[in-house]
């Protein structure tokens, strides 16, 4: 079966985006049951206060950036759904660089066109963009991010670090693994990285001697070589552009911004329910202050399982920062559906690499998945909108939804076809002796 051109996919994906923002406005306006999504009209308050020179913390409930208010601006002087018109714009742009990253480590144009379809045609990213939610900006940068390391430019992939973090702080996890694979024997001084193909390594097997080899020259490399011209460059830069965004909005916004956009997000206690499995412990003690240890074990089991992940697979980066993610989300203090689109945007950055078939190991995941999801939304609607106490079940279904990620992030783990991203470099005595290492 022939497969549609990526141009076609990409207009029709636009158009579907165009159609659904322009049904939001006519659902908004003629049902009960909104289509816009609440951060939205959070979102635009935020803007229309910024734009009559207000601070944007003056709406309750943002806790983002003023850069995303400033974006949002045009909401108040040309149309409401230009922020609409913002994310879907990010959301297209997202496939672009999915299949811009593909291409350049080789990956079959079929492949491509598969991948990239995982998230222009998923319902879940379609939506979340047309109903006016922010974080395929973010997904956007995160990928540039990768396509400017890809290409070796160092200080541009730091700027753009430095500004995501700042916009949104979860990304900050991603900062251990970029580190480590701005090895000295991959980014040499006026040369080009050399990428790692789809086809290399098709016969290697997961923790293969071969593997383990190079992964224990990577740690020893790395280890000798800790401080180099490139790692130090991206800690600067990236760093820079982060204490400079938070320096300007805490000049326009004083301590309004410093809580409610960074402090906030670390001391988060939130008593409504969500997919985390301490949302109940939270609820049951919301009214006590937390002591430092309580906030330590919360902690704990997040720090533990990132410093795994980034141990065992940081050469091969973005299969990396999707298994952080997933992690990271998984073991949160608050999970929140949106948060799911964090690594959607990885997730078919990866599929050219995995060796799970979609029959039968595949829909196992996805059912499991779906259905532990489905099974915690029931009982929340029990609770919220027929007033059931259903917290314990609730709970349960909380530790159901994480043993279903628990056990598809392990699947994932083990049909993967471990690729670092990068080509490295053995460095004899001879500075012009420079040969390959497979």
């Amino acid at each position: 079966m022939k497969l549609m051109s990526f141009r076609s996919l990409l207009v029709s994906s636009m158009l579907l985006r165009v159609f659904l923002i322009v049904y939001g406005e006519w659902q908004d306006a003629h049902m009960e049951v909104r289509y816009t999504d609440v951060d939205y009209v959070v979102f635009s308050d935020a803007a229309a206060l910024m734009a009559s020179g207000e601070s944007p913390y003056k709406r309750t409930t943002y806790r983002y950036s003023p850069l995303l208010a400033l974006l949002l601006i045009p909401n108040s002087i040309f149309h409401r759904s230009w922020g609409k018109i913002l994310f879907s714009a990010s959301d297209l742009l997202v496939g672009y660089f999915i299949r811009m990253i593909l291409k350049q480590r080789k990956v079959p144009e079929n492949i491509c066109t598969y991948s990239v379809m995982v998230w222009l045609l998923n319902p879940f990213t379609f939506t979340i963009g047309t109903r006016g939610n922010c974080e395929p900006i973010v997904c956007a940068m995160i990928l540039w991010i990768i396509v400017s390391l890809m290409k070796g430019n160092v200080s541009q992939a730091a700027f753009w670090y430095g500004l995501v973090v700042h916009f949104r702080v979860y990304p900050i996890i991603y900062s251990l693994p970029i580190i480590l694979v701005l090895d000295p024997q991959v980014f040499r001084s006026g040369q080009k990285p050399i990428l790692e193909d789809w086809n290399t390594g098709q016969g290697k097997t997961p923790g293969s001697n071969t593997e383990k080899k190079a992964f224990h020259l990577n740690l020893m490399a790395m280890l000798k070589s800790l401080f180099s011209r490139e790692r130090i460059m991206f800690a600067l830069i990236s760093g820079g552009v982060f204490l400079a965004c938070n320096a300007v909005s805490f000049y326009f916004y004083g301590h309004e911004f410093l809580h409610e956009a960074l402090l906030y997000h670390l001391t988060r206690t939130d008593p409504r329910h969500n997919f985390s499995i301490y949302f109940y412990h939270i609820y049951l003690h919301y009214e006590r202050q937390f002591s430092a240890v309580e906030k330590l074990i919360s902690f704990l089991p997040q720090f533990t399982v990132q410093f795994s992940l980034v141990f065992c697979f940081s050469q091969d980066l973005v299969f990396c920062i999707f298994l952080q993610t997933v992690a990271f989300v998984a073991f949160n203090k608050v999970i929140t559906a949106q948060y799911f689109v964090w690594f959607y945007c990885l997730l078919p950055l990866i599929l050219p690499w995995s060796r799970m078939k979609l029959k039968w190991e595949g829909l196992l995941c996805i059912i499991l998945w779906i259905g532990a999801q489905t099974h915690w939304l029931l009982w929340g609607y029990m609770l919220e909108f027929k007033g059931f106490n259903v917290f314990l079940q609730l709970w349960m279904a909380s530790l159901v939804f994480l043993a279903a990620n628990t056990f598809v992030l392990v699947k994932i783990i083990q049909r993967h076809r471990f690729s670092p991203l990068f080509r490295r470099y053995e460095i004899s005595s001879d500075p012009k002796n420079v040969t390959k290492l497979d």
